[in-house]
């Protein structure tokens, strides 16, 4: 053993472990794990070992759930709906309470569960992960408290499905299950295969606090129990894990009706300017990548240093990084403790071997590894190509890339290139530089001079193939709360186009025979197909439009990119375009209600009224739909900023057809988006005619794209289309299913829009616009 002087000489750490007898005597107690359905554990099943993943000793054995587990679940939290949604959210309020108290109570018991069954270190789950669990019930039972004065009309989604990874078990079951009580729903949560400990012990929280039976649902098991989840009879899924997961969630959902929230993978920057508190931006690298032993979904793995400062940058991080200690996770002088299994750490090594075959070149901390158990030593990579494999897959490591930029906009750019878009990182003293790059960053949340921030104030999600949907924050609770309700009404089919020439005359008194194209980039196309189709009106055939198809579309989305000005504008010079667009309108009243009577429309002149004063409403929000400023617990303004999805795909209902059309497009133009509009196929000339009046209106070539031609076809290709950010679709159910599915391929944002009485107040309103938006949290620096 050293002498206080040896020590004083090296500054060594002595060992701190942590005590395990309390968990040890639980874990023993318990022997196998049953499931928790109906406010009891059931018999244990067939099981499967639950190991310490720094030492590869057995914890437990829990039950592996089968499909008949995941519908006794089901039948539960579906008994107990009524009677829990039915409760004042002062009584929900207080069962949250009761839960955020006793998870508080049991700090030390859930950190040391946590660490022993995940192999993080003490440090973290005693400090961040525990504390964060119970601020998550805390923030959700003011809530619950509060819910009907700011949610009116709203109400809970149901039965709720949730699946979590094995990153952050007790957290990532706060997450979902928090606000989901909150909201009046009732769940069932499959944790990770690999960690299910914490939400075992969780649920005895829940019978300790007398919440009721059924609320709370918690089955084990692999991915065959969670695939059993999704397809169960549930409102609502709710996933994290990774994008693959995500997307044949996607495809299994599509057309069920069921709400979905995905919080999918990423491959976060981390950018760091010259002018950067460089010390400040090495130890945020440390919290970035290193922290959870990288296994963090939002992990800044890709670290991006301004050239003038990466030599230096490289230098200060190798020597950080070398006195990083990895060992023990139970030891509170441990940085770094195990990978969660070793089928994650044959992974990691896999990814990073290739790397290094594939010419980057790896810095690792020379550490000596403990002789058992999961673990990786640190490390980054430089010398790294845009298409080496570490720099587009998440390796879900220890590990993370270091690439240089010249200039802000080069930043940006390599920032952007990456299929996901979950979080960023931007370190530098000026102010103005880190929030003009916050903004162009495409990310759901933007750390500025931090990293790997928190809090159950704020919204966590991302954007693209980082999946949809918020957690967290008031964003986080609308995702458990079900639309108000309409009174959808029956939508008529649009027959098949007709495409031979005709044999009979416009039945209109126009001697002059025009044909309606296609509307791109601001000007009339003739369709690439060379036809067109037939429009009927009460006395006949009224006129021909375009018989659009995949090549139009395509130019239509091409188009509308390269209007991407529009999104930046000010929502008041937005506004300034829809009333104009509102005055060119009511100008030509007259015109569009003689279009619309010939082709049968039951009341023109009331549905070009009603057009009008939507034009108006959506120019008054255009500037006054705005974001809020979080109020959470961390020296932070964090700024929630609803942005633009950038290019949408909007497929208008068959009735209403001029209505319809403005119903849908104006919203989304008024938030900045940019659409490619396919019309009523029925009666599109309603939809054409404005063409003139968008001309006229100053609205920039490309911000409306009109595409005629067969609905469901053309929807197909708007859902399929990479650079389509979100898509709303009015139609059938077949129609419905066949976009959710399509959408799955780059996780695009779908919305099933019910045909509805587009006139009354069913036909606007805040919703419309919540929908048009994505929100990104900005967390600034407050305070010293």
């Amino acid at each position: 053993m050293p002498s206080v002087s040896e020590i004083l000489e090296t500054m060594d750490y002595g060992p701190a472990p942590e005590a395990t007898g309390e968990v040890a005597k639980w874990l023993f107690a318990r022997g196998a794990f049953g499931h928790y359905i109906g406010g009891r554990f059931t018999e244990a099943g067939e099981t499967f070992d639950v190991a310490n993943p720094a030492t590869g000793e057995l914890l437990a054995r829990v039950t592996q759930g089968t499909g008949a587990d995941v519908q006794a679940a089901v039948k539960a939290a579906r008994a107990a709906l009524p009677g829990w949604s039915k409760l004042p959210g002062h009584d929900r309020a207080r069962h949250l309470y009761a839960l955020a108290r006793h998870i508080q109570k049991r700090e030390r018991f859930l950190a040391v569960l946590e660490t022993l069954d995940n192999g993080k270190p003490i440090r973290e789950t005693r400090d961040i992960d525990v504390p964060l669990a119970a601020r998550h019930f805390y923030h959700h039972a003011g809530w619950a408290e509060m819910l009907e004065d700011e949610f009116p009309g709203r109400g809970p989604v149901g039965v709720c499905g949730q699946i979590i990874p094995w990153n952050f078990p007790l957290l990532m079951l706060a997450w979902k299950i928090a606000p989901a009580l909150a909201a009046g729903n009732t769940v069932v949560l499959k944790p990770a295969e690999y960690t299910p400990l914490t939400a075992l012990a969780f649920a005895e929280i829940c019978a300790e606090v007398g919440l009721p039976k059924g609320v709370v649902n918690i089955v084990t098991g692999d991915g065959a129990t969670g695939a059993a989840l999704v397809a169960a009879e549930v409102d609502k899924i709710a996933f994290t894990g990774s994008t693959e997961v995500g997307r044949a969630i996607r495809k299994a959902t599509a057309g069920s009706g069921k709400k979905l929230t995905l919080e999918l993978g990423g491959k976060s920057p981390f950018v760091v300017f010259a002018d950067a508190d460089i010390d400040g931006a090495v130890e945020g690298v440390v919290d970035a990548i290193w922290f959870n032993q990288g296994q963090v979904c939002c992990a800044g793995s890709r670290i991006l240093v301004q050239e003038g400062v990466a030599r230096e940058f490289t230098e200060r991080l190798a020597a950080r990084m070398a006195k990083l200690r990895v060992g023990d996770p139970l030891d509170k002088s441990t940085d770094m403790g195990a990978i969660v299994d070793p089928v994650q750490l044959r992974r990691i090594r896999d990814l990073v071997a290739r790397g290094e075959a594939e010419g980057a070149v790896l810095h690792q901390a020379e550490c000596r590894l403990p002789a058992k158990g999961s673990f990786f030593a640190p490390g980054f990579f430089t010398d790294v190509a845009p298409a080496n494999i570490v720099s587009e897959v998440e390796i879900f490591g220890p590990v993370a890339t270091l690439t240089t930029f010249r200039t802000p906009e080069e930043a940006v750019e390599l920032a952007n290139n990456t299929r996901y878009g979950l979080a960023a990182s931007i370190w530098s003293e000026n102010i103005n530089l880190a929030l003009d790059v916050a903004s162009r960053v495409r990310a759901g949340v933007v750390w500025v001079n931090a990293t790997n921030v928190f809090d159950a104030a704020a919204g966590f999600g991302g954007y693209r193939e980082s999946g949809f949907g918020r957690e967290g924050g008031r964003e986080g609770l609308g995702e458990y709360l079900a639309d108000a309700k309409i009174k959808a009404k029956a939508d008529p089919a649009p027959p098949p186009p007709e495409t031979a020439p005709l044999r009979e005359a416009p039945g209109v008194a126009d001697p002059i025979d025009r044909t309606a194209k296609l509307y791109v980039g601001g000007a009339q196309k003739r369709p690439d197909s060379g036809y067109s189709y037939a429009v009927r009106g009460k006395a006949g055939v009224i006129g021909l439009a375009g018989l659009g198809n995949r090549k139009d579309i395509r130019n239509a989305v091409e188009a509308a990119h390269k209007a991407a000005g529009w999104g930046k504008a000010t929502g008041h010079n937005r506004a300034q375009v829809l009333y104009y667009l509102a005055e060119n309108l009511a100008a030509r009243a007259a015109e569009f209600a003689a279009r619309l009577k010939s082709a049968g429309g039951p009341k023109p002149a009331e549905e070009v009224a009603a057009a009008i004063r939507r034009a108006f409403w959506y120019a008054a929000q255009a500037d006054k739909f705005d974001g809020a400023v979080h109020s959470t617990k961390s020296a932070h303004v964090t700024l929630a900023m609803p942005e633009p999805f950038g290019v949408m795909g909007i497929v208008c209902p068959t009735g209403a057809p001029l209505l319809g059309f403005v119903s849908l497009v104006l919203p989304a133009i008024a938030m900045g988006n940019r659409v490619v509009a396919v019309p009523s196929q029925a009666m599109p000339l309603a939809a054409t005619d404005l063409y003139q009046v968008f001309d006229t209106s100053d609205l920039p070539g490309g911000v409306v794209n009109i595409v005629t031609g067969p609905r469901d076809e053309l929807a197909r290709t708007l859902a399929a289309h990479d650079d389509v950010a979100a898509i709303w679709y009015s139609g059938d159910a077949d129609g419905t299913r066949m976009v959710e599915e399509e959408s799955a391929g780059n996780l695009k944002v779908t919305w099933s829009v019910a045909h509805r009485d587009w006139s009354g107040p069913e036909g606007q309103g805040r919703s419309f616009l919540t929908r048009a938006t994505q929100v990104k949290n900005i967390w600034v620096p407050y305070g010293e």
